[in-house]
C-alpha cells in the first residue's frame, strides 16, 4: 500500500494497479492534493510496463462528488483569494487529471460504487470503462451551486450523451441511477449493489491477460480515431501493425491457437 494523504494505491493483482480516492467524509470530492496525488500516480502506471490495467474507484459510499465546495481544503483557501486564481486551479488540477486519463494509451477502468457528479462524473468520462453498481447516482449536479462543467465536462459529457441529452443533464443539475445512466451513455455496464469494484477487478485481470502491446496499439488508434477521417485512421492502423505484427506477440497468439492452449503474452 502507497503512503498518499488523500489517495490509497495497491496492486491486488498480477498488473492491475488499483487507486483509490480517500476522502470518504466529503464523498471523495477532490481536492489540490488529490489532483497532486492522482497525476503522480497516472505518471508511476504509465512509466511501469508491469502494469497493464488501471482501476480507480472511491472509498467509502462515494465515487466522486465533483470539486470540494465545502471549504474543506486548506490548501485551496489561499489560492482563491484572486479571481484569476480559479482559473488557474483548474488548469493545474483537475484539468491535469482529465488530461493524463485522455492521454494514456493503456486502460483504465471506473469502479463507480456511488454517487460520479459534476467533476466526479468527467473523471469517470476520462476512464475507457465505467462499471457501476444499480443504485450509484451519476449526472451533474454543478449548476445546483451556480457551477460550470469545467473540469472536462463541457467536451466529455456531450460526446457521451449527445448535446441536447448533456445541455439538459447540465441545465436541470440532473442526476440518473446507473441504468439510466447506462441508457444515456454515461455507463458500459451495471452490476449488483457493492459488485462494481470486483466486477472491474475481474475485467482488468481478463484484459491484463491479452497482449499489452496490442491492447495500448488497439487503444491508441480507437482514441485518435475520434477525430479522424476513416482514411486518417486506416493510415495511421498501417503504421501500427508494422509494430504488432512481427511481435512476438502474435507469434505467441498463432502458435498458442493451433495447440489450442492459452497464450502467454509479454509485450514484445
Amino acid at each position: 500500500m502507497s503512503q498518499y494523504e488523500t489517495i490509497l494505491a495497491e496492486t491486488p493483482l498480477e498488473s492491475v494497479r488499483l487507486v483509490k480516492l480517500n476522502r470518504p467524509r466529503q464523498l471523495n470530492a477532490y481536492s489540490t492534493r488529490m489532483c497532486e496525488e492522482l497525476c503522480t500516480e497516472i505518471d508511476d502506471y504509465l512509466k511501469d510496463d508491469a502494469l497493464r490495467v488501471l482501476v480507480l474507484t472511491g472509498e467509502g459510499r462515494g465515487f466522486c462528488a465533483g470539486g470540494d465546495v465545502s471549504n474543506a481544503d486548506e490548501d485551496r483557501h489561499d489560492l482563491m483569494k484572486q479571481q484569476l486564481s480559479h482559473g488557474r486551479e483548474m488548469r493545474d488540477g483537475m484539468h491535469r487529471v482529465i488530461q493524463a486519463l485522455r492521454h494514456l494509451d493503456k486502460p483504465v477502468i471506473a469502479a463507480i460504487n456511488g454517487p460520479a457528479v459534476a467533476g466526479g462524473l468527467a473523471l469517470a468520462l476520462a476512464c475507457d470503462f465505467r462499471i457501476a453498481d444499480e443504485d450509484a447516482k451519476l449526472g451533474d449536479t454543478s449548476g445546483r451551486f451556480a457551477l460550470l462543467p469545467d473540469e472536462g465536462g463541457a467536451w466529455l459529457f456531450p460526446r457521451a450523451m449527445g448535446l441536447d441529452r448533456a445541455l439538459k443533464m447540465t441545465m436541470l443539475a440532473e442526476t440518473y441511477l446507473a441504468r439510466e445512466a447506462q441508457a444515456l451513455g454515461l455507463v458500459t455496464e451495471v452490476v449488483a449493489r457493492g459488485e462494481a469494484l470486483n466486477q472491474s477487478l475481474d475485467l482488468a485481470q481478463r484484459i491484463a491477460a491479452q497482449s499489452p502491446l496490442a491492447v495500448r496499439l488497439a487503444k491508441g488508434m480507437m482514441t485518435a480515431s475520434m477525430d479522424m477521417t476513416l482514411e486518417q485512421s486506416q493510415r495511421e492502423a498501417a503504421l501500427a501493425v508494422m509494430v504488432a505484427n512481427p511481435s512476438k506477440d502474435v507469434a505467441e497468439g498463432v502458435r498458442a491457437f493451433f495447440r489450442k492452449e492459452a497464450p502467454v503474452f509479454t509485450g514484445h
